[in-house]
């Protein structure tokens, strides 16, 4: 069985705890970091682009509309 364990600590306390880590323990943290952050843009991007589908009639309405838009000009 696993138990949860909260702790509340500031920013500071992190920042010493990562101070006193060995420098490869801090590489894979920061790579930990960059990947989750990476992970978040990429879900922000994702919510932002947002398209609807597009019907076979829609794109040939639209472009009929744009040829006779043409044929007139």
């Amino acid at each position: 069985m696993k138990s949860l364990l909260e702790v509340d600590i500031t920013l500071d306390q992190v920042l010493a705890m990562v101070k006193q880590l060995p420098v490869n323990e801090k590489a894979l943290l920061s790579k930990e970091l960059e990947k989750d952050a990476i992970e978040s843009k990429l879900s922000k991007l994702l919510g932002t682009v947002e398209t609807d589908e597009l019907s076979l009639d829609t794109i040939n309405e639209e472009s009929e509309i744009v040829r006779q838009q043409i044929y007139e000009s």
